[in-house]
């Protein structure tokens, strides 16, 4: 079930403009958009709060103050609106993408990827028949005159073979080596007959040969399209001939990590930082159904930014440019961040300035002239992986062929008290079968999400103990339960009356917040 919708008349953060749907279009023509955003000034001021444009040139992200009035007898000036919902983000962030189409990539890169045609056997498997031992290709009863390996082979001859080698012409079975003993006869010619360990009878017609077309035959579907291909499906592939595999288009991902102040090893001093994101922002970004292929670290200089942002082939995706760049750090608005002053140099439009949401509302994202998208996270690294949840996650998933990614819905194991104009991500932990808030969850640590279930999506209005709300599950953890349902509680079950009080008990007391028992 998906997080309801966060409009709300005192709500000042739900006044947007929504990208609309792929397609959508309002009445006469024109672009889909909802009613006029609340001005700027009805706003509390806020550090967290980072109104912006949306779809729109990143050039054109202005003050609400620099915009005149329309000129006589034009259209309306676009108003001015504040950051997106979160449940808006995510579907800005599906609906703005196509998915990439389907392409062949070499057997060795198939596995995990959607087979997009189905794979046939261009010949016989086996294509011709073999021997499933090591031992001697006979025709007929023995002793048996050795011949030449390859020649057809006459009654009562035999020659050598080993598993897997073609039956020669005339071979009506194989004689494992254990089953047979080379001797002379009369004559001093060497001859093969049976001993060992050979049973009676042995070998039988056909015995120990493999058939050809004994696994399919030319033009069988071996694998159906649509399935996730596994090492066997390769294995397959491989042996029915195949070279490449057509499969569903994936996104490149180029990884842009900025930031002066990071240190990549040891432990940091006073005023630096260690990296959070290189060590496992490519894992996660696969995890979500991207390719990473390249990961670059730059500085916080802006001719630094444009360069990382430029159109520039990856060598491990054949020199193709990346479908997606994400970058960390520098959405805010200092003069540091560069993100919306690089994205408008290379002409591109932002389709999420700011998400209203805590943590990792400076996310944004952008779509350049030759159809790169941008995706700016947040420098903090809690926050940037709520960024990557909220609007990355959607976005790798239309652009590989997948759904929106669910919401489900779980109990809250505490009260949660209203913020308005704004929705909480919370990491979570299971308590009793309820979600309580992890500790160490501020926008810089990693703590509490380490130790998480899933995150909470908690919406403006706030929450009360025991009541159902919205939740996602972390891309490397397990899906969020499904609710128990009043069909799940056995019929009329046997009670004795000491449980009978204490149901009555329980009833009366409610839910109870197990919250203060997480460390």
């Amino acid at each position: 079930m998906t997080a309801a919708p966060e409009h709300r008349s005192d709500d000042p953060y739900s006044a947007v403009e929504a990208t609309p749907a792929r397609g959508a279009t309002a009445a006469g023509g024109g672009t889909a958009s909802v009613p006029d955003a609340v001005p700027s000034s009805d706003v509390e001021p806020s550090s967290d709060v980072e109104p912006g444009p949306d779809a729109v040139p990143a050039s054109d992200a202005g003050p609400a103050s620099d915009a005149g009035p329309a000129a006589a007898g034009q259209p309306d000036a676009p108003a001015k609106h504040l950051a997106h919902t979160w449940e808006e983000a995510r579907q800005a962030a599906f609906d703005c993408a196509a998915p990439i189409p389907a392409a062949p990539v070499p057997l060795r890169d198939a596995v995990g990827r959607t087979l997009a045609v189905d794979i046939t056997a261009h010949q016989d498997l086996p294509h011709y028949a073999s021997s499933a031992m090591d031992g001697w290709a006979v025709n007929g009863t023995g002793p048996w005159i050795l011949a030449e390996p390859g020649q057809r082979l006459a009654p009562h001859q035999a020659s050598v073979i080993v598993t897997g080698g073609l039956i020669p012409p005339g071979a009506k079975a194989v004689l494992r080596t254990e089953s047979g003993v080379i001797s002379t006869d009369d004559e001093g010619l060497p001859v093969l007959t049976l001993g060992g360990t050979a049973r009676p009878g042995e070998p039988r017609n056909g015995q120990h040969i493999r058939k050809a077309a004994e696994e399919a035959t030319a033009g069988d579907v071996l694998v159906r399209a649509g399935v996730v291909l596994n090492p066997a499906h390769v294995a397959l592939a491989a042996l029915a001939g195949y070279d490449e595999v057509e499969v569903l288009g994936k996104p490149v991902v180029k990884l842009l990590l900025t930031g002066s102040e990071v240190v990549e090893q040891g432990v940091p001093q006073p005023g630096r930082v260690r990296d959070t994101f290189g060590p496992q922002l490519a894992t996660v970004v696969e995890m979500l159904g991207g390719l990473c292929r390249e990961q670059v670290r730059i500085g916080d200089g802006y001719a630094e930014w444009l360069e990382g942002l430029e159109d520039s082939g990856i060598a491990e995706a054949h020199n193709l440019p990346a479908d997606v760049v994400i970058t960390t750090g520098g959405t805010g608005r200092s003069g540091t961040d560069h993100f919306r002053r690089a994205v408008a140099e290379l002409g591109g439009r932002l389709i999420i300035d700011g998400v209203a949401m805590r943590p990792g509302h400076p996310a944004v994202l952008a779509e350049l002239p030759d159809g790169r998208f941008v995706l700016g996270l947040p420098g903090n690294p809690l926050a940037a992986m709520m960024a990557l949840s909220t609007v990355g996650a959607p976005l790798l998933a239309a652009l590989g062929h997948g759904q929106l990614p669910p919401v489900r819905e779980v109990p809250s194991g505490t009260m949660l008290e209203p913020d308005p104009g704004r929705t909480r991500l919370m990491p979570f932990r299971l308590l009793y079968g309820m979600a309580s808030p992890a500790q160490h969850t501020g926008p810089g640590m990693m703590r509490g999400l380490a130790s998480a279930d899933g995150v909470l999506v908690v919406p403006p209005h706030g929450v009360q103990l025991g009541e159902m709300v919205p939740a996602f599950a972390l891309p490397w953890g397990p899906a969020i339960p499904e609710p128990k349902s009043a069909e799940s509680k056995p019929k009329n079950p046997t009670r004795n009356s000491s449980s009978r009080t204490s149901a009555k008990q329980a009833a009366q007391s409610g839910p109870v917040d197990w919250s203060a028992l997480l460390d």
